[in-house]
């Protein structure tokens, strides 16, 4: 069945909406979704995002009596305004009006509409918040939190070590098999968004935690998938008491644990360990686009916020020393 709108025959607005995207026709959302999936290669809890917004987009029209395949600037416009009227943050109404012109880019190639409105349409620009990091104390005092004569707890230091080594995200970290771990050339291998392999090197400390994790506390741990009716992840590298492959919001659990044990700052999360990986690069010298290429950033712009935390930890270093500064 083909997609595409028949000219003659518009579409008109339905007499019933479901306000989870009937508004925007099904078949045309999930060929969408599923291009984004399939295609583009974007992770499930990306596509999870975009099948949200355009939900919220569906609501939108819904309650404005506006058919999407025949929408207007100007409607979108009123969109817009809707999401400012509603309060959301630049951040939310940048990522929703985002998923609006994906979608919309998306028809006006396979021919789906004849006209993209929302190509010209720009969000409001608010102040730019600088990512959240973590000293070298509190990474220390994170560390520390580990219990290192348990198997769980020889887990977490490797995976906490891992993590400040590598700069992943945390859904790369639980996307690694045992192999993805290069001892002789010192590296690891992550994927990152859109399934894109990059190599990132890794110091000593941290392969010697993932060493005596792999040699002492995984096989233990291992172990406790016997019996269980569910395939064993044998190739997982970070693996639960039950013996299977940590989920990103498993391996998110045990940060937020560990930031508990250390008393730091609650709002702290995985994100902040990969900020501080990016900010010691900066400060050390490395060039943006070394560090654009391990982070694994598209843009050369997101990765430019880390020179601002560079500069900012300047400051505060000359305010913190400086006698005339006090």
């Amino acid at each position: 069945m083909s997609l595409h709108s028949d000219s003659e025959n518009p579409v008109k607005i339905p007499a019933k909406f479901d306000p989870l995207g009937s508004s925007i026709l099904p078949g045309e959302r999930r060929a969408f979704l599923a291009y984004l999936g399939q295609v583009r290669g974007l992770s499930d809890n990306t596509v999870k995002a975009y099948r949200a917004d355009l939900a919220s987009f569906a609501s939108w029209a819904k309650r404005s009596r506006v058919d999407p395949l025949h929408a207007t600037h100007r409607d979108l416009r009123g969109f817009l305004a809707d999401l400012n009227r509603a309060g959301y943050t630049v951040r939310t109404v940048d990522r929703r009006l985002s998923a609006v012109r994906d979608f919309y880019g998306w028809m006006l190639r396979e021919g789906i509409c004849s006209v993209d409105p929302a190509a010209a349409l720009a969000t409001p620009k608010g102040a730019r918040h600088l990512p959240k990091t973590m000293s070298d104390e509190d990474v220390r005092k994170l560390l520390a939190t580990c219990d290192t004569d348990d198997a769980t707890g020889v887990r977490d230091r490797a995976f906490l070590e891992l993590l400040y080594a590598s700069g992943a995200r945390i859904s790369e970290v639980s996307r690694l098999d045992v192999g993805s771990v290069d001892f002789c050339r010192c590296q690891v291998t992550l994927f990152g968004k859109g399934s894109k392999e990059r190599i990132v090197p890794l110091y000593e400390v941290a392969l010697d935690w993932v060493r005596r994790y792999l040699d002492k506390a995984r096989p233990l741990l291992a172990s406790a998938a016997k019996g269980e009716k569910a395939e064993r992840p044998d190739g997982a590298l970070f693996l639960s008491t039950r013996g299977r492959r940590m989920s990103a919001d498993a391996l998110r659990t045990v940060f937020e644990t560990h930031v508990r044990l250390a008393r730091l700052d609650p709002t702290l999360t995985p994100h902040a360990m990969r900020h501080t990986y990016a900010t010691e690069l900066v400060s050390g010298g490395a060039d943006l686009r070394s560090v654009q290429e391990l982070l694994g950033h598209e843009s050369l712009s997101t990765t430019q916020v880390y020179t601002h935390l560079s500069v900012e930890r300047l400051k505060d270093a000359a305010r913190q020393a400086h006698p005339r500064a006090q």
